[in-house]
């Protein structure tokens, strides 16, 4: 019996928040709100210093002010998907967002091995995204 299989199928995880230490709540929220179209939801009475969003699925974001430094890169990054990619990248370039894809190229994508069409953005702290045109049905 796989130990990591039995464990899914008895304890039933899904995905419920990424939390994220950000520099400014406004500027953060405002890219999470304004900018990705993410519902602001409340927090549950945890202070003005974090402000939670959710995704259509329900998984949430949680912001938490903070000074402290984190390192970034993009390899540990969130991951989101859309069923139109392309028109997400015309309204990135819309707004003037920079993305790239994988390898680093500016206002393209690239393409998985397995199909996936991505592409990588970095919200204000300096995070980065990916969203793709996966299906996870």
């Amino acid at each position: 019996m796989n130990l990591h299989m039995s464990a899914q199928s008895q304890f039933h995880f899904k995905k419920d928040h990424d939390a994220l230490q950000v520099e400014n709540l406004q500027v953060s929220a405002d890219f999470y709100g304004n900018i990705l179209g993410l519902k602001e939801i409340p927090n549950a009475g945890l202070g003005e210093h974090i402000r939670w969003f959710a995704l259509q699925d329900q998984v949430q974001v949680h912001l938490i002010e903070s000074k402290e430094e984190i390192e970034k890169n993009k390899g540990v990054h969130l991951a989101i998907n859309t069923d139109n990619l392309e028109g997400f990248m015309d309204y990135l370039k819309s707004k003037k967002v920079y993305f790239e894809n994988w390898q680093g190229e500016a206002g393209v994508t690239n393409t998985r091995p397995d199909g996936v069409k991505q592409i990588y953005l970095q919200d204000p702290d300096g995070y980065w995204i990916e969203i793709n045109d996966g299906n996870l049905q």
